[in-house]
């Protein structure tokens, strides 16, 4: 199989599965615990909190371990809004968000919050001018992500976050691993991440949290992760995305993973003309992501002459009523295109090879 859906979940990296495996034979006991048992497991949920510190350029104190990156939204989001309902009930976001935003958003709704949600333009581009004169006086929260997960279009995080005068959440889940990601550089309050976006497993992520800011706990329970998400810690999957920072900050792959992918958009552009219709930036997308449609075919098509590809289609045929993304919609992508989507996705350890190999099989069954 030539695994072309990274931004779908990432294998986990041999050297990451190394280092959490003694934490899952060898090593045992609660990290809260004072026996020294449980004096190892803390300190090796602490190392891990500096690697995944590092990476992301802030302070140890400032990170928390979660799920992943479902949790990390809701707890950015819904955290916020209890945390700050005496100050407004009002939210900004965009129409691409990750479902995790979008639904908690709609959560808020019946609550009494009032969210507003920025478009795109067709390259997936948020208008950092519309979010700015989206911001109102009893606007508590600006939540963006820095690349969308289906066309890898990398937002102005910055520049947004620069003008926003309130907190400022980004879902980073897609753009770790793939992509330099400094929190303090992009001026954000609260950042999440997914392990198994960047070659962790699933099941583990973490989310920074500026210092001095204060949000209303998602779990509530014992004190563990300084009182700000409640369970025990998962010291092993914890180590795993320790381990996995520390390969993001020496991963040298980002230039070859977007040779990669030009070189297969270049061969699918150069055998079949016209008929194949690239979504997303042409600049600012992440290095592996190639999302394209097949005119006249539908990604389901592509993908069933292509058994040995995984990818993923941007929509679906439900019965008689096909489903297309929102994210296509958004971007004013037309129900043909969208049905004739494909998301090809590469990664760290794809090789030229099988850039070449899918190649021919995806030229084949467009064909």
């Amino acid at each position: 199989m030539i695994h072309f859906d990274h931004n779908s979940s990432t294998p986990t990296d041999p050297a990451v599965a190394e280092a959490m495996t003694p934490y899952l034979f060898e090593h045992h006991g609660n990290p809260s615990s004072p026996h020294a048992p449980g004096r190892a497991m803390r300190a090796a949920v602490d190392s891990a909190r500096s690697q995944v510190a590092s990476m992301l350029g802030v302070s140890d104190g400032e990170i928390i371990f979660n799920s992943g990156g479902s949790e990390g939204c809701n707890h950015a989001i819904k955290g916020a809004a209890w945390a700050q309902m005496d100050k407004g009930r009002h939210i900004v976001t965009s129409v691409v968000e990750h479902p995790a935003i979008l639904n908690a958003c709609a959560f808020l709704e019946k609550f009494g919050f009032e969210i507003t949600r920025v478009g795109v333009d067709s390259n997936c581009m948020v208008d950092p001018d519309e979010v700015r004169a989206a911001i109102r006086p009893d606007t508590i929260l600006v939540s963006i992500m820095l690349a969308n997960n289906e066309v890898g279009t990398i937002q102005p995080i910055a520049e947004i976050a620069s003008d926003a005068g309130v907190w400022m959440h980004t879902d980073a889940a897609q753009a770790v691993g793939k992509i330099p990601v400094n929190a303090r550089e992009l001026g954000v309050d609260l950042l999440t991440l997914a392990g198994h976006k960047c070659y962790a497993p699933q099941g583990i992520g973490a989310m920074f949290i500026r210092e001095g800011i204060r949000l209303e706990p998602l779990v509530h329970g014992a004190g563990h992760e300084q009182g700000r998400r409640a369970g025990t810690e998962p010291v092993a999957n914890i180590v795993a995305l320790g381990k996995a920072a520390e390969l993001v900050q020496s991963d040298r792959s980002g230039e070859k993973t977007r040779q990669q992918r030009d070189r297969l958009q270049a061969t699918l552009q150069s055998e079949l003309g016209d008929t194949v219709v690239v979504h997303g930036h042409p600049k600012h997308r992440l290095p592996g992501t190639l999302s394209v449609a097949f005119v006249g075919k539908t990604g389901a098509e592509v993908l069933a002459k292509t058994p040995e590809i995984c990818a993923s289609a941007g929509a679906a045929c439900h019965g008689d009523k096909p489903f297309v993304s929102p994210v296509l919609s958004a971007m004013g992508v037309s129900q043909e295109l969208a049905l004739g989507t494909v998301r090809f996705s590469l990664g760290r350890h794809t090789t030229n090879e099988e850039v070449e190999r899918a190649a021919k099989m995806i030229v084949s069954a467009a064909q």
